[in-house]
């Protein structure tokens, strides 16, 4: 009688179930810890100073997770190769949970160890994604490798600065992690609106312009780039307005007004909308009109938090056998994450007096949206497949 692996469950079937269900749970734990930081009500020795901490690991905690989940299945059905399951899958997100843990214990472990953990992780991730992409001798994915070899590198300096071996580095490591993030981002839109546009609305016919998809990333680099090298003023604002331009015409190509009777389509939409919003306030802080933390969570709240919560939500549901048809507590967390946006973005501008509420609020709306999402894709991300396949 052959004994059942330890690690032989619907959870490690694939890349998305594990890193799926641990950004759910980061997203969650993260915020809620951050709200007690900010407010004074706890206190713990970090490796991190606590803004940070805040953005290292919103940034590369959970939403490294997701990209890890997305990207271990993803490529695993561009080359058909089976990436990592079982016991390596586990071992994979080990490593990913110490990251988040061992800050909290800067004073009894030494931090060099600390650093390195967490950094071991997205070099072996693009390790494990690469291999089976030359193997299929898809050199287009490679694309993916490099925009992890950048999230590496930000979040090398991040740690530099950390450690003490180089000063007022960590901010240049933290733009550009969120410059590749959101590149990313830009690239796999590429691939999926159309096809999840088409496939969702039976019959709709998505426009593909390569020269769009092209100028989207390339307007988007220009901005960053340009922000990187701490170059403001007409520039940024001009690079700010071609790629709010070039995304949006990008963008209409795909749209149809019957994507709003979908929440798994919408909520993909809205958060590409939240990118297209934080290139136009990156314009305005160019001459100082808007301030740059705005510009920067229109980016990452917005753009990065909604549509990794709808990826997530539809990836979840494609790879296990179900329809694609988002439950109605997971549509309310899509408009609870789009409004937690909304009041982080907005409501400092219109009440700066209020600030302290505002962001509580904001704090609010997202804790909520993690909250439906992990009481309704926890038994799916868990369990087997709905159709009784492998996965």
């Amino acid at each position: 009688m052959k004994n059942q692996n330890q690690f032989d469950y619907p959870l490690f079937a694939l890349g998305f179930r594990p890193f799926f269900g641990l950004a759910g749970l980061s997203g969650l734990i993260l915020i809620l810890l951050w709200n007690l930081i900010y407010r004074a009500s706890w206190g713990s020795e970090n490796y991190f100073t606590p803004i940070y901490w805040h953005a290292h690991e919103m940034l590369l905690g959970y939403t490294s997770a997701v990209i890890a989940g997305f990207l271990l299945t993803a490529v695993g059905n561009w080359t058909g190769h089976v990436i990592l399951r079982g016991g390596k899958l586990a071992g994979l997100c080990l490593l990913w949970l110490y990251g988040r843990i061992l800050p909290f214990y800067a004073g009894q472990l030494p931090v060099v160890l600390i650093a390195l953990t967490d950094m071991a992780f997205l070099p072996l991730l693009a390790y494990i994604v690469t291999k089976p992409v030359i193997a299929a001798k898809q050199y287009h994915n490679l694309i993916f490798t490099v925009l992890l070899l950048l999230l590496m590198t930000g979040n090398a300096l991040i740690h530099c600065e950390m450690l003490g071996l180089k000063e007022k580095v960590a901010e240049t490591g933290l733009q550009l992690t969120v410059a590749a993030i959101t590149v990313l981002i830009l690239v796999i839109a590429g691939r999926v609106f159309p096809f999840f546009t088409e496939r969702g609305l039976p019959g709709t016919l998505a426009i593909r312009n390569p020269q769009l998809d092209n100028g989207a990333i390339l307007s988007a680099v220009l901005v960053f780039g340009l922000q990187i090298y701490g170059i403001s003023g007409f520039f940024l604002a001009a690079a700010s307005v071609l790629a709010c331009l070039v995304n949006y015409v990008r963008i209409a190509g795909w749209h149809t007004q019957k994507i709003w009777y979908v929440p798994l389509l919408w909520v993909l939409y809205t958060g590409y909308g939240w990118i297209i919003l934080g290139f136009a306030l990156t314009g305005l802080t160019a001459y100082g009109w808007v301030q740059s933390s705005i510009a920067l969570h229109a980016f990452t709240l917005g753009g990065i938090g909604v549509l990794t919560l709808g990826m997530m939500a539809r990836v979840a549901l494609g790879h296990t056998g179900r329809r694609l048809l988002a439950p109605n507590t997971i549509a309310i967390g899509f408009v609870t994450i789009n409004l937690a946006a909304f009041i982080r973005i907005f409501l400092p501008v219109i009440l700066p007096d209020w600030y302290e509420v505002v962001i509580y609020t904001s704090s609010m709306a997202w804790l909520m949206a993690f909250l439906l999402f992990l009481f309704e894709y926890g038994p799916i991300l868990t369990g087997p497949r709905a159709d009784g396949k492998e996965g």
